[in-house]
């Protein structure tokens, strides 16, 4: 089966010339996750072409996306980039300047908002109620990814998926792609509120959904049977068309291998091979190609 990796992350060592910040890198690890890294272990268990979501490791500023761009131009033919970006400049009419920046390269698919995340320069304090991605200060950026045909892609908790839901009926020109299926936690369950908010998210046609960083979620080992339910309801309400598979490679703790964050797809009960095939790679091209 073809696989096409909606999510992973790659980041150099620090250098002078790029330097990052330490308490951003995943729990235990102290180096780099290089391009060449990431393609070695696509190629073992066969994956086609991966997505680098830009990490928070450089921060948001004019370089924050540079070796998400230098991984690309090494291999043109595997890879394709999500950026990050300063929301809220001084200037206003610098956000979207920043947008059209970032997306400007053919193989970048748009912008993350961390939506779970409090906003700051280094993103890394919980906010599972925080509302800044509603902010009224955004809507040029919202309608301007529209304009330009990309993607804000969305990492909220399950809390937040009421104003995923409000933004996608508001702004329905921008595509949105909600990232690691809202990330389901100790304080969600598949069958009820607030994650299944989904359900309502999924009446908007502009919204996709990345069913990714699986092992993070589970409370077992592989295959992660615990969070097959949550997989199972959302090819049910968005159907295997709006849904894409990701690792979310290396940020996985000890919790699996590269190969492990996306073969549980396959033990999945009741997934037909037509929507293990738009999850692997067909929602992905329709929606990128």
């Amino acid at each position: 089966m073809k696989i096409v990796d909606a999510h992973t992350h790659t980041w150099d060592a620090s250098r002078a010339e790029l330097p990052w910040q330490a308490e951003v890198l995943p729990p235990g690890w102290d180096g780099a996750y290089t391009h060449a890294d990431l393609i070695e272990d696509m190629d073992r268990p066969g994956v086609s072409e991966a997505v680098i979501v830009t990490t928070p490791l450089y921060g948001r500023g004019p370089r924050a996306n540079e070796y998400t761009m230098r991984s690309i131009e090494a291999h043109p033919d595997r890879l394709y980039g999500v950026g990050l970006m300063e929301f809220f400049p001084d200037d206003p009419d610098a956000a979207v300047e920043s947008l059209e920046r970032v997306v400007g390269h053919p193989r970048m698919l748009g912008v993350r908002m961390h939506a779970a995340l409090e906003y700051d320069e280094t993103p890394t304090e919980l906010d599972r109620h925080g509302e800044w991605i509603s902010d009224e200060r955004l809507e040029p950026i919202w309608r301007a990814a529209g304009r330009l045909d990309t993607c804000i892609f969305v990492f909220p908790k399950a809390q937040q998926l009421d104003q995923v839901e409000r933004l996608a009926a508001r702004y329905p020109e921008t595509t949105i792609v909600v990232d690691h299926m809202a990330w389901p936690d100790e304080t969600t369950a598949p069958d009820d509120a607030p994650w299944t908010t989904f359900e309502a998210v999924a009446e908007h046609d502009n919204v996709y959904v990345k069913v990714s960083s699986i092992p993070r979620s589970a409370d077992e080992p592989w295959p992660y049977e615990s969070v097959h339910g949550y997989v199972r309801n959302l090819v049910e309400w968005f159907g295997p068309e709006r849904l894409l598979l990701g690792s979310d490679y290396p940020w996985m703790d000890s919790w699996a291998d590269y190969e492990s964050c996306l073969s549980w797809i396959e033990t999945v009960e009741g997934l037909s091979r037509r929507d293990r095939a738009f999850l692997s790679h067909r929602t992905f091209e329709r929606l990128h190609g």
